[in-house]
């Protein structure tokens, strides 16, 4: 006989959650008081800032990892963080308190009305029927959240983790996997597709953010001599984006889009859905003949694209199966070059890099970065001069919010640090972003993680105030007066406040060199020109 609290923890050492991430409340205490030695339990001060660097954590080390929230409270101000898990295929394990089964039916104080708060976001909600089956809950969860990629919730009442289990196994596997294996009649729709094209195009989405989808599609293009786009609002990075046959990244308009794909006449989309909007246009996506293709293991990106084929399968291997497949058709005399686009137009963003400018700021890192410095970017005004002034030159080398809801950057820097210590890891971050999570500062100093965060701060909220003033006047003030640096102060973080192009590239000669073996978090709190 053991506990159901120490057959729990005995499955998450078998797939390897040692590390858990939360906020604890009183329904939690059973769980974690004289948590074992092996187990570490990583305080966040918020339970956005607990879920966002769990996510982190679970991208970085591509696995599953636990998150302990309490109740009605935690659960409901994680909801934005879990949304992003999702949004960003983080698989994560999330333990939500419950109060005692023995009372629940009369709604004792702290009872929460748990399974349907968090919405559709979780992939599945887990509600043991017997404290017995706790721990066969867990198992579930985990396959579940890593197949799925994404969080699955597991309501446990308080009054479980003491009970007492002769369980002999749980009802799940102790390992599954999907197979990744494509073979040539898979993909021979597409391969048709784009051996009758004269002028095919790649665009790729946060799906094929792999080392093995990065090499296939490197090869599918060299086959094709095409260019290769990004999908917009793209999450991750899923092409070498300092590879000369990078062309940069699409807009999210539909106007523009067709524009900018209206000289090819195939277009095939790997890891995203076929193409991510944001503000409505009327019209179509793309020129009339347009062939086009959808390749992702996301079948929800697959069913909602409007294209001639789509295929339901790992983008790695499906790409190599495809490079295999094809006999492209000779090139459209006229068409674009396949190589150079991005580059063009780093050099157009990079002639904005004078003064106090984010283009500034990017340029003088990408000046000093490693190739496989992680970027972690919220600031959603400067997004396109990041991405074209800082590439990703390595997988996992850029990764942002994929629904777009703010306070997800810093904590998410932190996870990710934590999972991948070898790897330099920076946080670009707006000022009007840092305020949603600034908290998580204080779980980077407390657990050395070594983290530079740059905030760049132009006391507004740059994208609403464009936004708005197309349609009037602004109703809400500035952000003047916030100071980020000694916010990060009084959270534990050291930090330093840059207002001149020459302090700035004296603090990157220092900081920079010895980014990959920092042990403790800092601030550059990068103040812009007023125009920025």
């Amino acid at each position: 006989m053991s506990s159901v609290r120490e057959a729990t923890f005995e499955v998450a050492r078998q797939h390897g959650m040692t590390t858990w991430f939360g906020n604890p409340g009183s329904t939690e205490i059973p769980l974690l008081a004289e948590l074992p030695d092996d187990m570490r339990y990583v305080l966040a001060l918020h339970e956005n800032a607990a879920v966002g660097a769990a996510a982190g954590y679970a991208i970085a080390s591509d696995r599953p990892a636990m998150v302990s929230l309490h109740t009605t409270a935690g659960l409901g101000n994680a909801v934005n963080s879990l949304a992003t898990a999702r949004g960003n295929r983080a698989p994560l394990v999330v333990l939500v308190g419950q109060q005692d089964r023995r009372h629940l039916l009369a709604e004792p104080f702290l009872t929460g009305q748990l399974a349907g708060l968090a919405g559709d976001y979780p992939l599945e909600v887990f509600q043991p029927p017997r404290p017995q089956d706790v721990p066969g809950c867990v198992a579930q969860a985990t396959h579940t959240a890593a197949a799925g990629r994404g969080p699955v919730l597991v309501i446990v009442p308080m009054g479980d983790w003491d009970e007492q289990t002769d369980e002999p196994a749980v009802p799940a596997p102790l390992v599954s996997g999907r197979a990744s294996g494509v073979g040539p009649g898979d993909v021979t729709a597409i391969a048709a597709l784009l051996g009758q094209a004269d002028a095919p195009v790649l665009v790729t989405g946060a799906g094929a953010d792999s080392a093995g989808t990065w090499d296939a599609l490197v090869r599918l293009a060299d086959l094709l001599d095409c260019p290769v786009f990004q999908e917009p609002f793209t999450a991750r990075a899923g092409f070498p984006q300092d590879n000369p046959r990078f062309a940069g990244f699409l807009p999210a308009g539909r106007a523009a889009l067709r524009a900018a794909l209206a000289p090819y006449d195939a277009v095939v989309v790997v890891g995203a859905a076929m193409l991510r909007q944001y503000l409505y246009e009327p019209g179509p996506l793309f020129e009339p003949g347009t062939r086009t293709a959808v390749i992702s293991e996301d079948i929800a990106e697959v069913r909602r694209s409007p294209v001639d084929v789509g295929l339901v399968a790992p983008p790695a291997a499906a790409v190599a199966a495809l490079a295999g497949a094809v006999t492209p058709a000779p090139g459209r005399p006229g068409r674009p070059s396949p190589t150079g686009q991005a580059d063009r137009l780093r050099e157009q963003v990079a002639a904005r890099a004078s003064g106090m400018t984010p283009e500034t700021l990017f340029t003088e890192l990408a000046a000093r970065a490693e190739p496989d410095t992680v970027v972690v970017e919220e600031s959603p005004s400067s997004r396109e001069a990041l991405q074209l002034l800082l590439p990703a030159r390595r997988p996992l080398g850029f990764l942002s919010a994929a629904m777009g809801g703010l306070g997800f950057g810093i904590p998410a820097a932190i996870g990710i640090r934590m999972a991948r210590p070898d790897r330099p890891v920076l946080g670009l971050i707006g000022d009007g972003s840092s305020i949603y999570c600034v908290q998580a500062l204080w779980t980077a100093a407390h657990y050395g993680v070594g983290v530079v965060i740059f905030v760049m701060g132009n006391a507004r909220y740059l994208v609403m105030d464009r936004q708005t003033t197309r349609r009037g006047k602004i109703p809400w003030p500035s952000l003047e007066g916030i100071r980020v640096d000694q916010l990060a102060g009084a959270l534990g973080v050291p930090s330093v406040r840059v207002s001149a192009v020459e302090h700035l590239v004296e603090v990157l000669d220092e900081v920079m060199p010895g980014l990959r073996e920092r042990d403790q978090p800092l601030v550059v709190d990068v103040r812009l020109d007023a125009a920025q």
